[in-house]
């Protein structure tokens, strides 16, 4: 590989991860906002650090801290930087695999859990402004009634559920878009693994490329 291709490669390396910078401040941003307009709340009380908002902004600044190593390890050629974006690439990836293995093996438990959860919190609705402002987004947005239909609601149907018959629940909805779109969400979560394994390729490889370019002008 010459200087052209290594150049290529750099460049190449380093405009995909500034794509992924700018995807990660959109998220980060959208993130924060949904923490400071409190669209989403709290919806399971065992777990509160669980909302939309505190997701996104982790995931978001995730995605910005390893892009900017990536676009500074390949920009700056820097063997270090580039190690550390194959890690943390690896690390990501790794759990990503654990946690699907995971929710593969205890879809049950995780199902009962999510109904479980869901239903405790309705009973705060009229308690818990943080709840309440989560069930209203929620139901507004999915165009849902409860957990599993309008009559998880025993003290009165909230303004947010709709007012046609026959209107779902909305774990029930949600189940039912995931399966409709099932082959849709796993070839998206392929992509992005196959983006991963090519990230950390590009990555080895330009590292390699730079040390044989050191040996080859004497450094």
């Amino acid at each position: 590989m010459g200087m052209s291709s290594l150049k290529l490669l750099k460049y190449v390396l380093f405009f995909f991860n500034l794509l992924f910078w700018f995807c990660g401040c959109c998220i980060l941003g959208f993130g924060i906002y949904l923490l400071i307009h409190n669209s989403f709340g709290v919806l399971f009380h065992k777990l509160p650090f669980l909302t939309l908002g505190n997701v996104l902004v982790i995931v978001g600044s995730i995605i910005m801290v390893v892009a900017f190593l990536g676009c500074m390890g390949s920009i700056k050629e820097n063997k270090c930087l580039l190690m550390s974006f194959f890690v943390l690439l690896l690390i990501i990836l790794l759990t990503e695999v654990t946690l699907a293995i995971l929710l593969f093996v205890h879809e049950q438990k995780l199902n009962s859990y999510v109904a479980e959860g869901l239903t405790e919190s309705i009973e705060r609705y009229y308690s818990d402004n943080s709840t309440k402002a989560a069930w209203d987004s929620i139901q507004s947005f999915l165009h849902c009634c409860g957990v599993n239909s309008t009559k998880d609601w025993t003290r009165g149907l909230p303004a947010s559920c709709p007012s046609e018959e026959g209107v779902k629940g909305c774990y029930i909805q949600t189940q039912e878009w995931f399966h409709s779109n099932f082959l849709y969400i796993g070839i998206i979560t392929i992509c992005i693994c196959v983006i991963q394994v090519l990230g950390m390729s590009f990555a080895l490889t330009l590292n390699c490329q730079i040390d044989k370019t050191s040996q080859a002008i004497g450094l």
